[in-house]
């Protein structure tokens, strides 16, 4: 899978614009500012329909527009596949494959899959545990679309349990608790599928992690993955009853995959609390090239490789050994420095003003 080409109108700074890219390795250079991580956000946007900068759909649209229209041509093994994608502010995006409605946005993955390295994925190691959950489930869709059926369903049910619990106003009667023992019992049979899924798929990026983190770190040392989860133990049926009284009077949630995390730790310390920043970085960086791993184990397929200016954090030493550790498989990289010593690219694509009216040929 390649992606030969991409138009875009009316997203993000950009009025209209074409680009075509190289089967290998293009390299998008310009100022800061000039569109290069919108550029590849639209790329990104045709496998997930959603910013890998976590940004909102109306950010998606250029000022004083209310659509934005996407494009792109790739090459599946000699065959072309057409994806077209509208952007609207309010609703969701209506996209087409081959002029065919597509129904589900999990059933992009098996048209156009990417593994993104972004200055932000720094966020993973030390951030939020929302961060890593979201890690942990994407690359579960990817490995395999219809777990976004677990993810999907989990995230349904809380909203309705939640709902429920705050309209108690902090005291639960025999109507609402009959209620609440439905939203529960689904909670259970889905969340502990999910929290089993999260589990399994740790397991096999671990020893991929290990690999690549020796090829990435200046001093490595064994790296360990594992799903932390106050409930799994016990299981989540006794969790919810433990808890219920405390999720009625705080009127949402306490307990649940949605308060999982993802622990990571080199050298038997917590990555976020006593890596450093060097490490840290290393850390996500195997994370990344170890998802593309096994997620082309898993479907035959190598992703796009997008790096969107990742090579401005990192020394030369770290930016050589990326470049080695890098799959062989199509790559679109952005830079505002130039590019590390050693970079050879296929197409070198200089970026002026994203604002205007252009197309740049392949």
């Amino acid at each position: 899978m390649a992606i030969r080409e991409v138009s875009i109108r009316d997203f993000r700074s950009y009025r209209e614009f074409a680009i075509g890219f190289a089967p290998g390795m293009t390299a998008i250079l310009g100022d800061n500012g000039n569109g290069k991580s919108n550029l590849l956000e639209a790329i990104g946007y045709f496998s997930t329909l959603k910013s890998f900068r976590g940004a909102p759909t109306e950010a998606l649209i250029r000022r004083g527009e209310e659509v934005a229209i996407l494009r792109a041509v790739l090459d599946d093994d000699g065959r072309e596949v057409l994806i077209e994608a509208e952007v609207n502010r309010s609703g969701s995006p209506r996209v087409l494959v081959n002029r065919q409605r597509l129904v589900r946005a999990r059933d992009l993955l098996g048209v156009c899959s990417t593994t993104i390295f972004s200055p932000d994925d720094l966020a993973i190691a030390k951030g939020s545990p929302a961060l890593r959950r979201d890690l942990v489930d994407d690359l579960l869709v990817a490995v395999h679309p219809k777990n976004d059926a677990a993810c999907a369903e989990v995230a349904k049910i809380l909203r309705q349990r939640n709902a429920l619990l705050k309209q108690c106003g902090g005291r639960l009667n025999a109507e609402a608790a009959v209620t609440l023992d439905v939203w529960d019992q689904r909670l259970v049979e889905v969340g502990e599928r999910l929290g089993g899924l999260r589990t399994r798929i740790l397991g096999q990026l671990e020893p991929l992690v290990n690999d690549c983190y020796v090829q990435v770190a200046d001093n490595p040392s064994p790296v360990r993955l594992s799903y932390e989860s106050v409930w799994r133990p016990e299981g989540l049926a006794s969790w919810l009853e433990r808890e219920r009284a405390n999720d009625v009077r705080r009127g949402v949630s306490t307990v649940g995959p949605h308060r999982d995390d993802l622990s990571m730790s080199i050298g038997d310390l917590p990555a976020r609390t006593h890596a450093s920043q060097g490490e840290q970085r290393s850390l996500v960086l195997a994370l990344r090239l170890a998802s593309h791993q096994l997620v082309k184990q898993a479907t035959g397929l190598s992703p796009i490789l997008l790096l969107d200016d990742v090579f401005s954090e990192l020394d030369d030493h770290r930016a050589a050994a990326l470049l080695e550790t890098l799959p062989e498989c199509q790559t679109v990289l952005t830079s505002a420095t130039g590019l590390p010593p050693g970079t050879r690219a296929d197409l070198v694509v200089r970026l002026e003003d994203s604002s205007l009216t252009g197309t740049v040929p392949a």
